[in-house]
């Protein structure tokens, strides 16, 4: 099983970090997984700009030669975990950035004239871990499940990816959050993932 990890957050001492941690010593103890990558987008000093112009067009995105280390980390990937904070309701400007540019007409789908489009990253599953100030339930009863509607409905289902699942805690400031419990959760998921819980 070939992991991709996007991990977004400036910060090492960061709880994100942790669940970082706490999903790689979860993927080190798991031998049907045999290979993980870690792409961290702030050391990386990744630049999510969308800049174009007469040269540079949107439309050819899908190969800007400076983002196809990136374009092959996503094809190699069968499992992609994406590792972030909430900030005001939505991942983080950085990540959003990441997507801008990685998920890509010619790339991650293709128009064919339909209502949706072709997905072109089907087969490939995602996991979703996410911290927030804010109470767990905050997102579903005062923002409609903005996060998860986004990142599930808008992007991923929209480039063939239909396996999603969302480790969304909230409380993750305050003494009472749990933090451990929650990284040991995030850690025995990936120890017991197989290849026939991809779906999960």
């Amino acid at each position: 099983m070939n992991i991709l990890i996007v991990f977004t957050h400036p910060n090492h001492q960061s709880l994100s970090y942790s669940f970082l941690q706490g999903v790689l010593r979860g993927c080190e103890e798991n031998h049907t997984i045999k290979n993980v990558q870690v792409l961290d987008l702030y050391d990386e000093n990744f630049n999510p700009v969308l800049t174009f112009g007469e040269k540079k067009k949107r439309r050819d995105m899908y190969r800007d030669a400076d983002l196809e280390k990136y374009r092959n980390q996503l094809s190699w990937a069968e499992k992609i975990i994406f590792i972030y904070p909430i900030w005001w309701g939505r991942p983080p400007a950085m990540l959003l950035g990441y997507i801008d540019k990685m998920f890509a007409s010619g790339f991650a789908y293709k128009d064919n004239g339909k209502l949706l489009p072709e997905g072109l990253l089907k087969g490939k599953s995602v996991v979703c871990i996410s911290v927030m100030k804010g109470p767990t339930l905050y997102p579903m009863f005062w923002l409609n499940n903005a996060h998860k509607v986004l990142m599930r409905k808008a992007l991923f289902q929209y480039v063939g990816i239909k396996k999603v699942k969302f480790f969304e805690f909230g409380n993750m400031e305050s003494a009472k959050g749990k933090h451990d419990k929650k990284i040991e959760r995030v850690y025995k998921y990936f120890q017991k993932l197989n290849n026939h819980s991809l779906s999960s």
